[in-house]
């Protein structure tokens, strides 16, 4: 099965702490026979809300894997117990005979955010493309062919209201698996602070 991790490292964290944490995950996909498919950097990023300590940034960190689902077990006993961390996720993206296009459809959020700041007009475009859609209780990810990716909050935080409310399928036109999804989306990506829970605000 193949398998996604993010994690948040404390601001102030020096190299050498980030270095350790990696460290551990790799000692991990070994002592479990994992392939790394995905080892990847999103740098200090600032959050969408600040967090219960009052912590506004922090550094992001990501891995794809392959392996046995009992690995995610030892992760999350590591990363619980690591006081440099500040959010962590797991999740099961696919079966392996799906890597090829799972590896490919990955996508660092600041390289779709700076792709999307390039397009304003086409942004602009998408905005009255999904308002449209809406209207007509048509699902945009359907129409599309693309889903809702918690790695990307500009690719559901326009199904968050202003007070952080999710819209329903009633309003969104969503069909009921893609509205699943995107619910899953925003609270993954609350989770790890880069929508907010009060609002359609996003990290940068």
């Amino acid at each position: 099965m193949i398998y996604e991790t993010a994690f948040v490292v404390r601001p102030d964290a020096s190299e050498e702490i980030v270095n350790s944490i990696k460290n551990t995950l790799s000692e991990i996909f070994k002592e479990n026979g994992a392939e790394v498919l995905v080892n990847d950097s999103w740098g200090v990023k600032t959050f969408a809300q600040s967090t219960e300590s009052g912590l506004r940034k922090g550094a992001y960190h990501y891995f794809m894997y392959k392996g046995n689902g009992s690995l995610n077990k030892e992760i999350e006993r590591r990363f619980n117990i690591n006081e440099n961390l500040v959010r962590y996720i797991i999740v099961k993206l696919g079966e392996d005979r799906y890597q090829d296009s799972i590896v490919k459809n990955y996508k660092n959020p600041n390289h779709a955010q700076a792709s999307q700041a390039q397009a304003s007009d086409e942004d602009f475009s998408d905005d009255k493309d999904k308002k449209m859609h809406s209207k007509r209780k048509s699902c945009w990810f359907s129409a599309k062919k693309t889903s809702p990716d918690w790695k990307d909050p500009k690719s559901y935080s326009w199904l968050v209201n202003e007070f952080g409310k999710i819209s329903p399928a009633r309003i969104t036109g969503l069909t009921p698996r893609y509205q699943r999804e995107a619910n899953d989306a925003i609270k993954r990506g609350r989770n790890m602070l880069l929508i907010s829970y009060q609002s359609n605000d996003i990290a940068r």
